[in-house]
């Protein structure tokens, strides 16, 4: 995740250069639940509206969690599908509290009702996080649900109404590029704390999808859209903290917004990103998902390191027997292609690395997503990856 807003309080006012935080274990984000009410056309976790056999009960969760808490995760954001369809989310969600855990839920907003809005509030979550893909009809058609925008918006406000800290989602494609400054005009007008950006990623129905993916062009004109609107809000001392996620040359990217806007901080703010560090799937990012199964991160669904139903979480995460967790945990990355050469390399850490591994099989090739041009990563001109549809592999003979 890159942080924008605390970027730009740092154009805005410098602090000194503290040494490089490194949390004692990973956020996790856990798929509770796969079932949910919606189809969206992204969905990393194929959801739908029906009950998914060998999922993880309540004990089982409840000494997940010991465990967790035994390897010292600080966060835990639950998620699904949709995490409010299971019986057990707020009793979990209490528990996860009390034990002392960083506590967000990520939902898609149509079921916080009148009825779910004190449970929510009951339980202090520290973060609630709703999808908008959009407005009204944009949002709807991504949802697949007629209606979807006025349920999600009504759970945004009624969370916001009881004083829980919100933020809204985004997802970026080619579909709904035209919605993204009416979504910025939402949050501003609604009063809502947070917005988070999403890059798309290759996973799910996002990778079945990615021909959606926005072009280079679009998501830069989207991320100085962004960086433009977290400074006026900073500007207006609106307290609003916008973020972003799934493209780490976002860093980069701002490095670049910096040197142009405002000269005399890009030295400070390359030393501030270099300690940020880029991609961190694998290292401070771990996904459990509804099975008990283990992945890097939730875009890793298709690759799995191991199951908290036979080994402690601890464990998994920490043997490096596996390729690719141990590629993740090295620094620097063995990447390949553009990447390798990339002078930003130790500032992004390689991307996310599953864009390149759905689009040709190697995890360490460059990464398709990236938008910055060869000459602003100094690197010589040549052929880049090309995003091509996803098509389904006839079986082996």
């Amino acid at each position: 995740m890159f942080r924008i807003s605390s970027y730009i309080r740092e154009v805005a006012a410098p602090t000194p250069l503290a040494p490089r935080r490194h949390p004692p274990g990973p956020v996790v984000i856990w798929n509770l639940i796969r079932r949910c009410n919606l189809t969206c056309k992204h969905c990393y976790s194929i959801s739908a509206d029906k009950d998914f056999a060998g999922e993880l009960d309540t004990a089982e969760v409840f000494r997940v969690m010991d465990d967790l808490k035994a390897f010292r995760v600080p966060v835990l954001i639950l998620s699904g599908g949709e995490p409010l369809l299971r019986p057990d989310i707020f009793e979990i969600a209490g528990r996860a509290k009390a034990m002392g855990f960083y506590v967000g839920l990520s939902s898609n907003g149509t079921l916080i009702d009148e009825h779910k809005i004190d449970a929510i509030a009951a339980t202090g979550f520290d973060y609630v996080g709703i999808s908008l893909d959009g407005i009204r009809e944009t949002h709807d058609r991504f949802r697949r649900l007629d209606g979807a925008f006025d349920r999600s918006l009504a759970g945004l406000r009624r969370c916001r109404d009881l004083g829980v800290k919100v933020g809204v989602r985004f997802t970026l494609t080619q579909d709904n590029a035209a919605d993204l400054p009416g979504v910025l005009q939402l949050v501003e007008d609604e009063g809502i704390d947070r917005f988070y950006f999403s890059h798309l990623n290759y996973a799910g129905r996002g990778n079945k999808n990615r021909a959606d993916d926005a072009r280079h062009q679009m998501t830069r004109d989207a991320m100085e859209r962004l960086f433009d609107t977290a400074w006026d809000c900073e500007r207006r001392g609106l307290d609003k903290d916008f973020t972003s996620g799934n493209n780490d040359a976002d860093g980069p990217f701002f490095l670049h917004w910096v040197q142009r806007r405002f000269p005399t901080r890009a030295t400070h703010i390359e030393a501030k990103l270099m300690q940020w560090g880029g991609n961190s799937s694998g290292v401070n990012v771990a996904n459990i998902d509804n099975l008990g199964l283990v992945h890097p991160d939730t875009m890793w669904w298709h690759h799995t390191l191991g199951n908290v139903r036979e080994r402690p979480f601890g464990e998994i995460w920490s043997d490096l027997s596996d390729p690719l967790l141990a590629g993740l945990k090295q620094s620097p990355r063995p990447v390949t292609g553009r990447c390798a050469g990339c002078r930003y390399l130790t500032m992004c850490n390689g991307n996310t690395r599953v864009r390149a591994q759905q689009l040709t099989g190697d995890p360490w090739q460059e990464d398709p997503g990236c938008y910055l041009d060869n000459a602003e990563i100094g690197v010589a001109e040549g052929e880049r990856l090309e995003v091509k549809p996803w098509i389904r592999l006839a079986p082996a003979a």
